[in-house]
């Protein structure tokens, strides 16, 4: 395995954060657009400009939901790119991690290098791992080229190559884990802004609300109607962000935790396999 040395590495979290940020940009920049022509469109609105009013449901609802949106107000966006920010990294993270897992089945795969090793068959293990590919496959192919490696070495007692076995295990592992895990605490941030932003959303409506409820005499309707909109919208388009934003967290922290746990297993039936051949 071609092992990334640290610049490599250094170059790697350098991309994945100028993904990430070209990612907000690109979603602010979209979430603007749709805001101020698509839900801000006139049509989506009713004839009288000064009460800027949604159209009534049985006129078109898509035209109403639209204007509906629009009456959020400008935290709208922000949450948008906080929705769209999340779904991009989650589509990303859900090719990545897939790729990372290889071409099969792990568990089948940490099964197949366990009969090898039970058998002997160095060699055969290692052509699994070329055929799986994927980052199991590389930390499983490194242990199994510094088995080989040790296995000749007479200048080193049993321990010293079973450490040996151990740490290249380690360090690449060290080495596939980070990718794996690139730009989830992206989606974990968004978890916890989608509710905040929405709440600032939901607290300037509401100022709004009780601005209008405390004309005197009497109180704006229209003004009233549109604070409260405002206070809702955000607080439906946040919830909606945080959710997603949690459920893609925890799929991919399992999924890396189900890939990590192989690697483990793979490490221990390398370093097993070798004790026991070598008594």
């Amino acid at each position: 395995m071609n092992k990334q040395n640290p610049a490599e590495s250094k170059g790697s979290s350098s991309a994945a954060a100028i993904f990430a940020a070209l990612t907000i940009v690109i979603s602010l920049i979209i979430s603007i657009v749709i805001y101020a022509f698509i839900f801000g469109a006139d049509a989506n609105f009713s004839d009288n400009p000064e009460n800027h009013k949604p159209v009534a449901t049985s006129v078109d609802s898509v035209k109403h939901y639209f204007g509906v949106i629009h009456a959020g107000g400008p935290i709208v966006p922000l949450l948008m790119t906080v929705l769209f920010t999340v779904l991009i990294i989650s589509v990303e993270r859900f090719i990545t991690l897939n790729s990372a897992g290889g071409r099969g089945n792990t568990g089948a795969f940490v099964k197949k290098i366990k009969s090898a090793l039970a058998d002997n068959q160095v060699d055969a293990a290692i052509a699994e791992c070329d055929n799986q590919k994927g980052s199991l496959a590389n930390v499983v192919r490194a242990g199994l080229n510094k088995y080989k490696n040790v296995q000749g070495e007479a200048s080193m007692d049993k321990e010293q190559k079973v450490a040996a076995i151990q740490k290249e295990l380690e360090e690449a592992t060290a080495l596939e884990l980070p990718m794996l895990s690139k730009n989830l605490s992206v989606i974990s941030t968004c978890a916890s802004i989608g509710t905040l932003v929405g709440l600032i959303g939901t607290v300037l409506g509401m100022i709004r609300a009780f601005g209008a409820l405390a004309n005197a005499g009497a109180p704006d309707t229209t003004a009233l109607a549109t604070g409260i909109s405002e206070a809702l919208i955000n607080t439906a388009i946040g919830i909606i962000a945080s959710c997603l934003a949690i459920i893609f967290y925890n799929m991919f922290s399992n999924k890396i935790d189900s890939m990590t746990y192989s690697m483990d297993e793979a490490s221990f039936t390398i370093v097993q396999e070798f004790s026991a051949s070598n008594k």
